[in-house]
């Protein structure tokens, strides 16, 4: 699949996002929800990465974990919101925030919070494909087994280089540039790359 790690990079990656606990605690936990084409995704993981990076504890600045899915099957807030239950009863004494979206909803609700339009998704991977910046965009679970998967659409150079490059597939100018300025008030030595979509 487009945007699949090699496996060296997968290793490097595992073992570096492997010092945050609670993300591997997450990541184990996730699995147990069985969820169609889940990732744990978005801040959690680049953050991880910049904390190691910069000689931070892991889990500094990490606002909460994001688990998304895609079930296409029923796009009623109450099917999400029973996954959303039932995901409290399984991350519970967890030291954080999980919090679980189906992305198959998304382009019902995007408009209305962010002021554009949002295409329907066709996957999970099309929604990360769609962060606001290419470092943000890196999914990873555990399949059968314990393998790791890594998605990350444009690599790993941005994430270790601690490197904010606008992705303008979806997210207005506004995001990326609060995202941001709120990122480098947290983690000062990011090189925030103008937007220029």
């Amino acid at each position: 699949m487009p945007g699949r790690l090699p496996a060296g990079e997968q290793d490097g990656l595992r073992d570096v996002l492997g010092r945050n606990e609670v993300l591997v605690d997450v990541l184990g936990r996730a699995a147990e929800l069985g969820l169609p084409g889940w990732y744990l995704t978005a801040g959690c993981l680049f953050q991880t990465v910049w904390n190691v990076v910069t000689g931070r504890p892991p889990g500094h600045g990490i606002k909460d974990y994001d688990l998304f899915y895609f079930d296409d099957t029923d796009l009623s807030w109450a099917a999400e919101d029973a996954v959303i239950r039932a995901g409290r009863e399984v991350f519970a004494g967890v030291p954080a925030e999980v919090e679980i979206r189906n992305e198959a909803r998304v382009h019902l609700w995007y408009e209305r919070k962010f002021g554009v339009p949002c295409p329907p998704y066709g996957s999970t991977e099309a929604a990360i494909d769609s962060f606001a910046a290419t470092a943000c965009c890196l999914g990873v679970r555990l399949e059968a087994g314990g393998e790791w998967a890594v998605y990350a659409p444009h690599g790993l150079a941005d994430v270790f280089g601690l490197v904010l490059r606008p992705n303008p597939v979806l997210a207005p100018r506004e995001v990326y540039e609060a995202k941001a300025a709120r990122w480098k008030g947290e983690w000062p030595e990011l090189t925030v790359l103008p937007w220029s979509g």
